[in-house]
């Protein structure tokens, strides 16, 4: 997926590649050369989501670009649901 995230104040790449590498599931494959970002073949049978070329949005400041790729068999809407849910649960108790 090619994704573009606004936000409400200016943010930069460096901001968001760090804040992604210390999130759960996620592995940033991020750099500015051949074969330096994910591709579907990277993700296959892999529950990580992969998220390369974090670059900022020329048209908006506040708005940042990300390439995402993910085994879709694995990380498909239900198993998502599971860990919302459980996320939920475990901030609720």
């Amino acid at each position: 997926e090619s994704l573009n995230i606004e936000f409400a104040k200016s943010v930069t790449p460096i901001e968001i590649k760090k804040a992604l590498q210390n999130s759960e599931g996620c592995k940033v494959i991020d750099e500015k050369s051949n074969g330096g970002y994910a591709t579907p073949v990277d993700a296959e049978g892999k529950n990580d989501t992969f998220i390369s070329r974090i670059r900022t949005d020329k048209s908006n400041k506040n708005s940042i670009n990300l390439w995402i790729v993910s085994d879709n068999l694995l990380r498909g809407a239900a198993l998502n649901a599971v860990e919302i849910a459980e996320t939920y649960y475990n901030r609720n108790r």
